[in-house]
């Protein structure tokens, strides 16, 4: 049988034998379920340590670029609805090894940030709970989350509804309490005017970069939305009202709250981040328990988090072995749920709890490592799909561009051009390089066996 080439589409992976149990209220909470978590809640202190209050430049620059990423994205989703997203649209406008490139490392993407949100919630619950070993937790987690994700879609789906509501309640209160305290209006606290704004890029051009470069990362995940979308009762508008509304939730959620912060909390507190800048600026503030209370917001973000990500990898698995990109062993598909491939997605989480057993200090740190900048190179896969689809969806079907790109091809190109840009300021930067090439080596690796698996398929 002949290979597929980007002239021609790829092997559909039309959900038939997935279930349709999301509604548009739980994709809704998804987009936000697999991106509110360790990156912002946790993640952020970092990037508030290293930029001081610039920090809110650096993501409004992330900003900028992921809703071009999401923007784009959510045109070529809505026009080819698939559990395969990004990855089935980069085999159809490159060619079979860019979507097995991109589907594969997003899974291993995803599979490691189950363990790491896993081991963070661990941290949490050992605080509250000293002398209970960490990976026995993060074992507890997995196994409820993995149970989570072999029952019914819906299921999962009413799961992320609610811990997601509550993530997003619990944001929108900190907004509202710290505006009020920014303001002089809150009850017991005074302003802090711009007293902690004064030193605005205390450690440079360097500070700034490495903060941006923490945002850019905290922004991973939103992506899971358009995956989900092929489960939704009508994916065509699933996607478009998740697109759509990324914007406010990006520049509410984000920017809204890295501006709070900094203005309520010195840059170089130690609580930003010991305790994390969420805790640090209610601590601030003298609110009697407020910030035990975001501690437990910040445990329920994590295994949010957990919960997104598993679902997410088994998705993208699935697609890609209906695609012919995968063993089809986990293709299976059992009650509307590939359960084989939740499984396979799970077996990483379940080694972090040996890592955690073995090496308690530094598997966090080792892990991020591993992952680096995946989330970039999906991101790239993404615009040179968009790029390359936008034309052949102009002529031949206009009518599915219920999405469409802003600017077409400007504003991709300047997207483009962003994600280099970071790469070479990740080149730059000692704490990032190793991350660059580690995710370097392994997208080269994929490619070579995304090229090699297209060449044996060709001859079957």
């Amino acid at each position: 049988m002949p290979s597929t080439t980007a002239e021609t589409p790829p092997q559909q992976d039309t959900g038939v034998s997935l279930s349709h149990g999301l509604k548009q209220r739980h994709l809704s909470m998804i987009a936000l379920g697999g991106v509110i978590g360790a990156g912002l809640f946790v993640g952020s202190g970092a990037g508030i340590a290293a930029a001081g209050p610039s920090i809110v430049v650096a993501y409004v620059i992330s900003g900028l670029l992921v809703m071009l990423v999401m923007r784009m994205l959510g045109e070529m989703s809505a026009a080819y609805p698939s559990s395969g997203s990004f990855s089935a649209h980069a085999e159809r406008a490159i060619g079979p090894w860019a979507g097995f490139t991109a589907g594969w490392s997003f899974w291993v993407l995803l599979c490691t940030a189950v363990g790491l949100e896993g081991i963070g919630a661990a941290k949490i619950v050992t605080g509250w709970l000293p002398g209970t070993p960490e990976w026995a937790w993060v074992a507890l987690f997995m196994v409820v989350f993995c149970g989570a994700n072999l029952a019914a879609v819906k299921n999962f789906g009413e799961f992320e509804f609610w811990f997601a509501a509550l993530k997003v309640g619990a944001i929108t209160l900190f907004l509202v309490l710290g505006v009020l305290a920014v303001a002089g209006v809150l009850p017991g606290s005074d302003s802090p005017g711009a007293s902690n704004l004064t030193d605005f890029l205390p450690n440079g051009s360097e500070g700034l970069v490495i903060g941006l470069l923490a945002s850019v990362f905290a922004y991973g995940g939103m992506e899971t939305v358009t995956i989900a979308a092929a489960e939704s009762e009508n994916p065509v508008r699933g996607v478009a009202s998740a697109v759509r509304t990324a914007m406010w939730r990006i520049a509410l959620f984000y920017i809204g709250s890295m501006a709070v912060i900094v203005t309520l909390v010195p840059w170089d507190s130690a609580a930003v981040v010991e305790k994390g800048p969420y805790v640090a600026a209610l601590d601030e503030l003298g609110i009697p328990g407020a910030g035990q209370l975001m501690n437990v917001v910040v445990l329920v973000a994590l295994l949010s988090a957990m919960n997104a990500n598993i679902y997410g990898s088994s998705r993208i698995a699935y697609s890609l072995v209906e695609r012919g990109q995968g063993p089809k062993a986990l293709g299976q598909v059992s009650g509307g749920v590939p359960r084989v491939a939740v499984l396979a997605s799970s077996v990483f989480g379940f080694v972090c709890v040996v890592l955690s057993y073995w090496r308690p200090d530094d598997v966090f740190p080792w892990l991020l490592n591993m992952i680096g900048a995946v989330i970039l190179v999906v991101w790239i896969f993404i615009a040179v799909s968009q790029l390359r689809l936008r034309g052949r969806l102009e002529r031949e079907t206009p009518e599915k561009l219920v999405v469409r790109m802003w600017a077409f091809p400007v504003l991709t190109w300047v997207a483009l051009a962003g994600m280099v840009g970071i790469f070479v300021l990740m080149a730059r930067e000692p704490d990032t390089r190793v991350q660059l090439y580690s995710t370097g080596g392994m997208t080269v690796v994929l490619a070579c066996v995304g090229y090699g698996w297209q060449r044996v398929r060709g001859r079957e």
